[in-house]
């Protein structure tokens, strides 16, 4: 369902997927080829909600603000299943695992990855390629080249699987 809130109304760009199901609400703005997947959860309520080119936000995920924290989700970003993205920011071409949390004021560097099922504390900063694990999540190791690939592939996988779905 895509709703206003407060003469707030998502702005969602003609390539851009929204599945049926998901929820965009409010300050929201999808960009370019971008997919929000089934029983997603967008709320710009009380800030706003940022979607870059060609990011996915994959099924169940929530994305939420807070008073003095939006939620900016970069170009070419690969959101796992049921990930909570709570007013942080996360750069270009990074993944964020199924099931991770990042929280408020927390910065995920371009390119970096946060394993499944991992916690960004509030305010932390993962520098950009970087794989980060754990709850609280501790860099372990840069990211290589072949994990900058698979990130590609699936980020161009995503923006296949949403213009089938666009196209019926």
């Amino acid at each position: 369902m895509i709703l206003s809130f407060r003469r707030a109304y998502p702005v969602i760009h003609p390539t851009a997927f929204v599945a049926p199901g998901a929820d965009v609400i409010g300050r929201v703005r999808l960009a370019k080829s971008s997919s929000v997947w089934f029983g997603c959860v967008l709320r710009g309520d009380v800030n706003r909600i940022d979607i870059g080119e060609a990011t996915n936000i994959q099924d169940g995920s929530i994305l939420h603000v807070d008073d003095d924290h939006p939620c900016l989700i970069a170009d070419h970003v690969h959101v796992g299943h049921h990930a909570n993205l709570h007013g942080c920011r996360v750069e270009r071409g990074a993944m964020i695992g199924i099931g991770a949390i990042v929280l408020s004021g927390a910065r995920v560097g371009s390119g970096a990855i946060i394993g499944a099922g991992s916690v960004v504390l509030e305010g932390t900063r993962i520098p950009p390629r970087m794989l980060a694990v754990g709850a609280p999540a501790r860099v372990v190791r840069p990211v290589t080249a072949q994990d900058l690939a698979y990130i590609r592939r699936w980020v161009a996988k995503y923006v296949r699987l949403a213009k089938a779905y666009r196209s019926g």
